[in-house]
């Protein structure tokens, strides 16, 4: 039976099996240098003889400065102030530190693919170290997650007619490794669809489920996925209009009575905040097709998802229906895919505008603002690494640790970003 593969799930396994103690020590100079050659690779957009600040130690003091609970550029640069002669074992900062609207300027000329293939590829890198030394293996079903995502504090409204929209995100998410791998901002003049079909025909898809909402069931974005080699599972609502009603029409009570006790049902309980929750899942074959031709790629099954919840306070209950459609022949990885799309707000968009508040920074330009929440991601991809080593912490109080005791958290978090110091820390343990 098809598993999806939960990558923070095995990796905090392995660390409580191993025992893996924590380093301490000063912060490690070979990862802080990972960082700085790191952010050389971007081009720097400035014009030559006018660049009192080197782009890579802006990026870095951006990149320490959110790790301590930073969030917006003047918090940056008071930050950069407060640790100038801590700083200074690592960089040179000839000219001290830049000013909050230099750190923003800056942040609008930088290319923003490039700082994000940067940041990625480090994450990517560091995730195979650990799972090497740790023995980690990439079974099962890799999950990615498509969802756009609004900037709530972006947008203006003036007293004449002229009216800038909050900026809008789209998001490729690894939910399997919890990494973000593509953030692209969405022109005023177009929307999510045509954005989230070129970034899967540029990803390689095999032994991924695709999952995304109703506003993503589109013909063309189902057979780039299939192109790519990839799996999916797409929500069903009213744009979807017929394909919606046949789903509906296919789980009729007797039908859905059927289904039970067959391996084409799958079902979990859990409690949470004095409330029961039940999720039923039920699979069906689908066969849709349109004067007696195929218009969905790999159109398998569709899924009924009943959410049942009570109250164990008060007794009231509801229940909650969607519908799905999927290429996949298993309910079981069709639960995970549907319950693990949810992470995607969860441990991504909560975390963007609850633990760092960007919901709250009112960046007009496009390109600075995305390009501080590529840091954003990539200083939340690191603290749910650092999770399980600090006592699985939340990542709003590790990021308050890293302000508290900024120099002695560093340490002991950028020690375990350093493949040889783990695997030190193993054989000791070891021994």
């Amino acid at each position: 039976m098809a598993q999806i593969n939960r990558f923070i799930v095995a990796y905090k396994d392995a660390l409580i099996t191993n025992g893996l103690p924590a380093a301490g020590g000063a912060p490690s100079k070979i990862v802080l240098r990972r960082f700085l050659k790191l952010f050389r690779n971007i081009d720097d957009s400035r014009l030559n003889g006018m660049i009192n600040y080197p782009l890579e130690e802006i990026i870095l003091i951006t990149f320490l400065a959110i790790l301590g609970n930073a969030s917006t550029w003047v918090e940056i640069a008071t930050f950069g102030e407060k640790k100038k002669r801590w700083l200074k074992q690592f960089m040179k900062l000839n000219n001290g530190i830049p000013s909050h609207d230099t750190f923003r300027r800056v942040f609008s000329l930088i290319d923003t693919d490039q700082l994000q293939e940067a940041t990625i590829a480090f994450l990517l890198e560091n995730l195979a170290a650990i799972k090497k030394t740790l023995n980690i293996k990439n079974e099962g079903l890799r999950q990615i997650c498509v969802d756009g995502k609004e900037q709530k504090g972006t947008g203006r409204k003036y007293n004449y007619d002229e009216k800038i929209r909050n900026l809008q995100t789209l998001h490729v998410y690894d939910a399997s490794n919890e990494i973000c791998l593509y953030s692209k901002a969405i022109n005023e003049k177009t929307n999510e669809i045509p954005v989230a079909q070129e970034i899967l025909k540029s990803m390689n898809l095999k032994n991924c489920i695709v999952t995304f909402d109703a506003l993503h069931t589109q013909k063309k974005t189902i057979n780039t996925i299939v192109q790519q080699k990839g799996d999916y599972v797409g929500g069903l609502k009213g744009n979807q209009g017929i394909l919606q009603q046949e789903a509906q029409q296919t789980f009729t009570t007797e039908r859905l009575a059927s289904i039970h006790n067959t391996d084409a049902y799958y079902t979990t309980s859990e409690k949470a905040h004095s409330k029961l929750e039940v999720r039923r899942y039920y699979l069906a074959k689908a066969n849709h097709c349109s004067n007696g031709v195929v218009e969905w790629q790999n159109l398998r099954n569709f899924i009924c998802y009943e959410k049942y919840t009570c109250d164990v306070i008060d007794g009231s209950e509801s229940t909650e229906t969607r519908y799905y459609m999927t290429s996949l022949k298993d309910v079981e990885a069709s639960a995970q895919a549907i319950r693990g799309h949810w992470g995607i707000e969860n441990n991504l968009h909560w975390h963007l505008d609850y633990s760092f508040m960007e919901d709250m920074n009112t960046t007009i330009d496009k390109k600075a603002f995305n390009n501080l929440s590529l840091i954003n991601k990539m200083v939340l991809s690191l603290c749910k690494l650092a999770q399980p080593i600090m006592g699985n912490k939340s990542i709003r109080l590790i990021r308050k640790e890293f302000a508290w005791e900024y120099e002695d958290t560093l340490a002991e978090m950028l020690s375990h970003f350093d493949n040889e110091s783990i695997f030190k820390a193993l054989e000791k343990k070891k021994k």
